[in-house]
């Protein structure tokens, strides 16, 4: 597979070795109020074709301290969930990661060493939840030092049960459950291969999903299934 073809499949970034500033700057203390973060627009261009970031897919639980630049954090967060078309199917906008009926239930809650940030796949920012150093809630070890933890969080109240809705099983709970396991997977497989593609580890893993919630002030409908952490390899 040539690059062209790589680059319409699944976007990349540039060299790691750029000399992009990355987020210490603009990451408050936690005394501090969070602003909102405006992330670069995605750069898809370069990186290894799709085939040659799947023959590199794997979990690596060692991984390093060392913070992301900014364009590579904003180049992963589209690749995982950002938006790829104007035009989706039930009326939005298209992402590139599937979710059931286009519900696109699952949100991106990013733990960064200043705080905790929800990924808003429209305007491509970072809305800011929870000050503080909250990357422990991901995991021991590496999880609680890598410079990036992503929770996967599912929103209930995206899944549409009204009438027009042709999926008829869409308000059963049970298959709500394999929806959205299923779109988390999907998603997490596109950080995955991204990270292969750019030679960074990544790690879909467990998490303290009882203090997370308490702590990103989730809603009842809200529940948070999993965490991916994502860094330089150690």
């Amino acid at each position: 597979m040539n690059r062209r073809t790589f680059v319409k499949a699944l976007p990349a970034v540039t060299v790691l070795a750029s000399t992009t500033a990355g987020f210490s700057q603009d990451t408050p203390t936690p005394t501090q109020d969070l602003k909102p973060i405006t992330l670069p627009k995605p750069d898809m261009d370069g990186g290894k074709s799709v085939l040659a970031a799947l023959k590199e897919r794997k979990t690596t639980r060692n991984i390093n301290a060392k913070e992301l630049p900014a364009q590579v954090l904003s180049n992963l967060l589209w690749a995982a969930f950002g938006v790829n078309r104007e035009k989706g199917s039930f009326g939005k906008p298209g992402r590139t990661a599937a979710s059931a009926s286009n519900s696109q239930e699952i949100d991106l809650y990013v733990a960064l060493p200043g705080g905790v940030y929800l990924y808003e796949a429209i305007p491509h920012r970072l809305a800011p939840v929870v000050a503080g150093d909250l990357r422990g809630r991901a995991g021991r070890g590496a999880a609680a030092s890598a410079p990036l933890n992503i929770f996967y969080v599912v929103d209930l109240t995206r899944y549409d049960t009204g009438p027009g809705q042709p999926d008829r099983r869409i308000g059963d709970p049970e298959v709500q459950k394999s929806y959205y396991y299923t779109d988390t997977g999907l998603i997490a497989g596109n950080v995955y291969l991204f990270a292969a593609s750019q030679g960074l580890a990544a790690w879909f893993h467990n998490c303290n999903k009882e203090a997370a919630a308490k702590e990103f002030k989730l809603r009842p409908e809200q529940r948070v299934l999993f965490a991916q952490t994502v860094g330089y390899p150690a």
